[in-house]
């Protein structure tokens, strides 16, 4: 229970300042209220707050965000004395002075870790409301920078850079640009833009500034602490990843695109011949009817049952891929129109993008339902339901295209149940994986996981995991995955992974590309989640009878499907720790895939690691980024041992090393003796 603090006054004025402003202590909180604008910091969870601003009125409960209903009960003191307010939740201190302005220091010292800063001296102030009409303003909230600071997470990047200081960045979803506004900082704070709004945030060496194109309030979260503890708090309050099925640790099979039950079926014995292990095998886009009916084309895929339990009898999930858009063919376009399930426009059709669909020579204008709608989920979920689910026991489920996939992409034009699309536009991932996450638990399922191309804050509770997208297939792009994936754990997203090989591309029978493949599979067997998967050349034009070169571990020629085959045992023995490393992210909320610095925050050089992460505790990963190279540099942690997870040969921590790397070895540490089954 928040704990008021006992004989504290209920107001108190600045006596300094030309500027007044009114303390009150409320419930637990503290409110400041001056210039038509009121302010409420309120404890929300150990170590943290919740920051609500508002304009014209009280602060405003039930708008979008990320954060669960009730916050995790924790102890506080208010304070108003001096014209300054004061509160104190464990380890972080918010100070509040008479004009507005908020601090946040932490309570053991009263060390400053963030603070709001004026754009000017006169005006505008650290948050600026500029009215866009109908109680809607862009919003501006401006902290100050600070030169030695690094920032980390906001969600899925193809920048790059793991460290984002310096950087702009859309807060708007994209195929392989995923926006979860939660920001790590080396100063020792993480906090969550609670605002599902369509818009930026700036890194800048002279001040950081979210900003909301269209909302109705500022609203963020904070708590103090290293890395790890902020990791744990911030699942706390925006709800924890499900326990990861025991299948879905394995090794998943895909390719764009198995065109009929025969194709799929096939690769799914040839493994079994082969007795390389199969876990999953993913039944991709086009094998619909039509777009948006959500069952299979009886032409293409005669027997679903038959095929499910032929799979099931070789010990392979099926994962079938759901688009979240409806063709006007299909035979619930006319009834979802009708009741108001799809996302709305403020001008013009019901249109949001082009796609091709099957029976019609040309694209047709295809409608997204509205995920933010419950009886749009309801109804999307029953039609899944009784098309998968009841007749054929499929319960895993590929949620592509979900950010939505607008073409063009102009958030201003349309209106969701839940709100304007510049105001909630951002949160449509989080709620399409909901109606799937709803569905199978009230069907009593309680393994759960969809595949997911966009996220937002708090996805994770819904058993999301997330890919890279549709991304490229050099060097260069997967070294830029090391980058994404951590910022992504940092996110609070645990479960993700790439297109083992890339997505765009990528000759089966190129040596060149043979070489990216065996090194992007090592890194795969090594990433939270295996799955290969990818748009082979040579490939055809977008349309219901595409399909791509082969992509079997076996496509690839002998010397480097030895190899592959090498990742898809060594993936095999280390299910056992994958699923104990899962069990953290259910349960603690951990990520799996960690930067250095989360498990060694006293090393100052992991902050700027980033070509290699810690898989779960014990094992540090260094995938070899370059073609050509037989030899691998890494930095090992100061505050460990490491142990060369190939040749027995151990280091002491805080230095670099140089091992060897033949295209057959990915460089792998152990950490203080840990035994892994890495070796053969």
């Amino acid at each position: 229970m928040n704990q008021p603090a006992e004989n504290q006054p209920q107001v108190s004025l600045a006596q300094s300042s030309p500027t007044v402003g009114t303390f009150r202590e409320r419930d637990g909180a503290l409110e400041w209220s001056g210039r038509q604008e009121t302010v409420r910091v309120e404890p929300w969870g150990p170590d943290a707050v919740r920051v609500r601003a508002r304009l014209g009125g009280p602060v405003l409960d039930g708008l979008p965000g990320a954060l669960l209903e009730e916050a995790p009960p924790t102890s506080s003191t208010v304070k108003i004395e001096d014209g300054r307010g004061r509160l104190t939740v464990g380890t972080l201190t918010v100070e509040v002075d008479a004009e507005g302005l908020i601090r946040f220091l932490r309570t053991e010292d009263g060390a400053e870790i963030l603070a709001e800063e004026r754009a000017h001296f006169w005006w505008p102030g650290p948050r600026l409301y500029t009215a866009v009409g109908n109680g809607h303003h862009r919003l501006e909230q401006r902290f100050a920078a600070y030169d030695d600071e690094k920032l980390y997470g906001l969600g899925q990047h193809q920048h790059g850079r793991l460290d984002q200081k310096g950087l702009v960045l859309d807060l708007v979803q994209r195929n392989a640009e995923v926006g979860i506004p939660v920001l790590t900082s080396s100063r020792g704070y993480t906090l969550l833009w609670n605002n599902p709004a369509i818009g930026r945030v700036e890194l800048a060496g002279n001040g950081t500034r979210w900003v909301a194109d269209s909302a109705r309030q500022i609203d963020y979260w904070i708590t103090a602490g290293a890395p790890a503890e902020a990791q744990r708090r911030y699942s706390a309050v925006t709800g924890r990843t499900p326990m990861l099925p025991e299948w879905a640790a394995g090794f998943w099979q895909c390719k764009l695109r198995y065109r009929t039950q025969d194709e799929l079926l096939a690769v799914a014995r040839e493994y079994k011949r082969r007795g390389l292990p199969l876990d999953a095998i993913v039944c991709d886009f086009f094998h619909w009817t039509h777009l948006g009916e959500w069952k299979f084309d009886p032409k293409e895929w005669p027997d679903p049952a038959g095929m499910v339990r032929e799979l099931d009898e070789l010990g392979v999930k099926l994962v079938v891929s759901v688009w979240p858009s409806v063709s006007p063919l299909s035979e619930n376009h006319p009834v979802m129109e009708q009741r108001g399930y799809f996302i709305g426009t403020q001008y013009g059709p019901l249109a949001h993008a082009d796609w091709p669909d099957k029976e019609v020579a040309s694209t047709v204008q295809v409608a997204f339902y509205d995920a933010t709608n419950p009886d749009a989920r309801d109804f999307v979920w029953s039609r899944v339901r009784d098309n998968y689910l009841t007749p054929y026991g499929i319960t895993a489920f590929w949620l592509d295209a979900c950010e939505p996939e607008l073409k063009p992409g102009f958030q201003e034009n349309l209106r969701y149940w839940a709100g304007p699309g510049l105001e909630v536009g951002n949160i449509y991932p989080a709620e399409n994986a909901r109606t799937f996450y709803e569905g199978l638990r009230a069907g009593g399922e309680d393994e759960i996981i969809t595949l997911n191309r966009s996220a937002w804050a708090g996805s994770q509770r819904y058993g999301a995991a997330l890919w890279s997208g549709d991304i490229g297939t050099d060097f260069a792009t997967l070294r830029r995955q090391i980058a994404a994936g951590l910022n992504t754990a940092l996110s609070g997203i645990p479960w993700w992974n790439t297109d083992i090989g890339g997505f765009h591309g990528g000759d089966p029978d190129d040596p060149a590309y043979r070489e990216v493949m065996v090194r992007w599979f090592q890194f795969g067997a090594l990433s939270p989640l295996m799955r290969l998967h990818g748009f082979r050349d040579p490939g055809m034009p977008l349309g219901p009878e595409m399909t791509g070169g082969p992509n079997e571990v076996w496509s690839y020629g002998e010397e480097a499907g030895a190899v592959l085959e090498r990742y898809l045992r060594l993936r095999e023995r280390l299910k056992p720790y994958v699923l104990d490393v899962m069990r953290e992210a259910h349960e603690e909320g951990l990520p799996v895939m960690r930067p250095l610095f989360l498990e060694f925050p006293e090393d100052p050089a992991t902050w700027s690691v980033d070509d290699s992460y810690l898989f779960g505790r014990d094992l540090l990963v260094a995938p070899v980024l370059e073609s050509g190279v037989t030899t691998w540099t890494t930095y090992l942690p100061a505050g460990a041992s490491w142990t060369d997870a190939w040749t027995g040969e151990t280091y002491e921590g805080g230095a670099a090393v140089t091992v060897d790397a033949p295209l057959d070895r990915i460089p792998l540490f152990l950490r203080d003796g840990a035994r892994l089954p890495v070796a053969e």
